[in-house]
């Protein structure tokens, strides 16, 4: 999940906005930038939501502390931020499997 929400954040911060407000207004691209960041914004709004709920289900299963909850969770907010928040999760999962 964290993946998605990843990479829709990052198409939506670097591709869809920056073409819907810095290109020539009435223009192609600024067209394609309009509608990747209505399609793409809904579907990271959506998809967010998934994400807090699987992120709360897990941090419940693996014991997680409140902070590191939160950060997790926050994380799909920055983009790039949510591969990091992954990858600490994931090392936090397979440690707490180990003892």
């Amino acid at each position: 999940m964290a993946w998605t929400v990843g990479v829709l954040l990052i198409v939506l911060v670097f591709v869809g906005v920056p073409l819907k407000y810095l290109a020539t207004p009435g223009s192609g691209p600024q067209h394609v930038g309009d509608l990747v960041s209505m399609y793409v914004g809904i579907a990271h709004g959506w998809l967010f939501m998934v994400y807090l709920v699987t992120a709360a289900i897990l941090a419940r299963a693996a014991r997680w502390r409140p902070l590191f909850t939160i950060t997790t969770m926050l994380a799909g907010l920055i983009p790039v931020f949510t591969f990091l928040a992954e990858r600490r999760a994931t090392h936090a999962v397979h440690r707490a499997a180990e003892l």
